[in-house]
């Protein structure tokens, strides 16, 4: 992986590098820092003038790095193992690593790799966490401890390195939090190419549980040469300088800053709206969006649920508008993982506090929603193209609709239909919606029993798959806000019932007694096409290819339509069956 800085389209306002003139009046022209009773008194030589940190978003590094190229140094530096002292451990590292940059890798590399953080009750009473030689003997520390040590190690390496301290978002970190007093955390800075860069290797060796009483190696990549837009969202050095921003964030700022979790960028998402981490509902609804720079598949928790949110995914980008149930705070939590990754879970990506002065009570969101809502580049993927509607929400006056879709592949669909407000038996969710198709193109056409809200859910598997089962596809919310709307169910269609058939009338399932009903279909392909009785309700084909007729219901219970099931064998089969009113 190649972090570049190749663009300069600015996302914040982004930093300048440090150079003497810019300086005058903010820092003396020698610094002086402590690192573990060594000091660096040295002149900042920079070149011409000041340069800019550009950042496009994409970006995650202070400077041009090709990981790749460190392959052999990260091997290298992870195996070492050394305990007898920091100077024998830094002529090992540096047999491999050459360049500065090379050097200050294998000493973070080895610190990511070997230095756990002292959990409480990982250490003994008495021991120094932030002395070097005690972390490298017993190799425990404390974020003071690792700074240290890769202060001094630098140092022996050549390589110009500053201790820095002040707050950071970290564990127990809470959102809208303010940061009083001394400052709770520490790193460092190195200077390289006419530079600073910043790291943290204790949040880059691992992760510690909620309690604090574990720790997990878990290496990150992020940490290392974070660019200065990204660090600024979590750390916040006693010397506003040191954020290498022009200008730096206030306190404020800070605090009211998001903190995207780490896997927000280690996943290769770009931005995310709004940009604070409380939010306030505007008339009872929140909209957060996500930007990807891949395909990227989304979940969320409101409050331990998703029963209050509609997400929708576009190719870049995600949507998700909440709904809090309830006035007061709420927690809201993104969770994200590339698609076709070897990731068997999401990561979490997101934090918000949700606050809500007014509920929406015209909104309900149905218990048989799947987020995402509606046809995206994830239905695609499913074999699903050119919706007829490409939004997830369906709004009918009469009660009805068609939806419609191109398949890529030869497959079988299922559609059923759902609502809170009503009962609906299985053979409802199914029979208020009729399916037919022309070569590739399928269209569902809906009749909604009443008003209110309704989940159409669509399924399909491949046609002559070993597996049989229906896979689910994608679901669209259907509104219906006429009171006097009420259709009834369409007919039973049996497996007879191809989807290359076309149904024009009657639609509904259940005829009116002692009526003549018309009858218009079209089954392209068959010798004979009737209603109940062969002579009396045989259909007639039309010009257009459609089989038409009159039947009269009078003393009849049901009603099939059948088909020659050959030319001249008697053998019909029924495509479709209606009941008929009982008075």
């Amino acid at each position: 992986m190649i972090y570049s800085l190749a663009y300069s389209l600015p996302f914040v306002k982004v930093a300048e590098v440090i150079t003497s003139s810019m300086l005058t009046g903010l820092l003396p022209t020698k610094i002086s820092w402590p690192c573990r009773g060594l000091y660096v008194f040295r002149e900042l030589q920079l070149s011409g003038a000041s340069e800019a940190y550009p950042w496009d978003r994409s970006n995650l590094k202070s400077m041009d790095i090709d990981l790749k190229k460190f392959e052999k140094v990260d091997a290298y530096a992870a195996k070492v193992d050394v305990k007898d002292t920091v100077e024998v451990l830094v002529g090992l590292l540096l047999q491999e690593a050459h360049s500065e940059l090379e050097k200050v890798r294998a000493i973070w590399i080895w610190i990511c790799h070997h230095i756990a953080y002292a959990t409480v009750g990982s250490y003994s009473k008495g021991e120094k966490l932030s002395e070097e030689d005690d972390i490298l003997k017993t190799r425990r520390g404390v974020c003071e401890g690792y700074s240290t040590l890769l202060c001094q190690m630098c140092s022996l390496a050549g390589v110009q390195c500053v201790q820095l301290s002040g707050y950071a978002k970290g564990h127990g970190y809470k959102i809208g939090e303010r940061f009083l007093g001394d400052g709770n955390h520490a790193w460092n800075a190195v200077y390289l190419d006419g530079r600073w860069h910043l790291l943290d290797s204790t949040w880059g060796s691992g992760t510690i549980s909620d309690d604090c009483t574990k720790f997990k190696f878990e290496y990150d990549e992020l940490y290392f040469f974070t660019h200065p837009a990204i660090f600024a969202e979590d750390h916040f050095p006693e010397d506003k300088d040191w954020q290498l921003l022009s200008p730096p964030l206030s306190q404020t700022q800070f605090e009211n800053k998001i903190r995207h979790e780490k896997g927000f960028y280690n996943m290769g998402l770009l931005s995310s709206f709004p940009d604070t981490p409380i939010i306030r509902t505007v008339r009872g609804k929140s909209v957060i969006y996500v930007e990807a720079r891949y395909p990227t598949l989304f979940m969320f928790d409101f409050d331990g649920s998703e029963t209050f949110g509609l997400m929708t995914l576009h190719r870049f980008r995600m949507k998700l508008e909440v709904y809090p149930p309830a006035k007061g705070s709420h927690r809201l939590q993104i969770y994200a993982k590339p698609f076709n990754s070897s990731m068997s879970s999401y990561a979490r990506v997101l934090r918000y506090r949700v606050d809500c002065k007014s509920v929406d009570s015209t909104v309900r969101i149905p218990i048989e929603l799947n987020n995402p809502v509606g046809p995206s580049w994830q239905t695609e993927q499913k074999g699903f193209l050119q919706p007829s509607h490409p939004d997830a929400f369906i709004r009918t006056q009469d009660g009805r609709c068609s939806v419609s879709f191109r398949l890529i592949e030869d497959m079988d669909v299922l559609a059923t239909l759902h609502s809170d407000d009503l009962a609906m038996t299985e053979n409802m969710t199914r029979r208020h919606i009729f399916k037919s198709q022309l070569q590739n193109r399928i269209v569902l056409k809906i009749q909604i029993p009443q008003t209110g809200i309704f989940v159409l859910k669509i399924f399909s598997r491949s046609k002559g798959a070993l597996d049989t089962r229906y896979m689910y596809a994608l679901c669209y919310l259907l509104t219906c806000t006429n009171p006097v709307v009420k259709w009834p169910m369409f007919p039973e269609a049996y497996n007879a019932w191809l989807d290359s058939y076309e149904l024009v009338e009657p639609t509904a399932g259940v005829l009116p007694a002692n009526q003549n009903i018309r009858f218009k279909l079209k089954v392209p392909g068959v010798n004979s096409v009737f209603v109940n009785d062969k002579k009396t309700g045989a259909l007639t084909l039309s010009t257009e290819g459609y089989w038409e007729g009159l039947f009269n219901t009078a003393g009849s219970k049901e009603i099939d339509v059948m088909i020659e099931e050959a030319p001249h064998t008697n053998r019909y089969i029924v495509i479709l069956s209606y009941e008929v009113e009982t008075k």
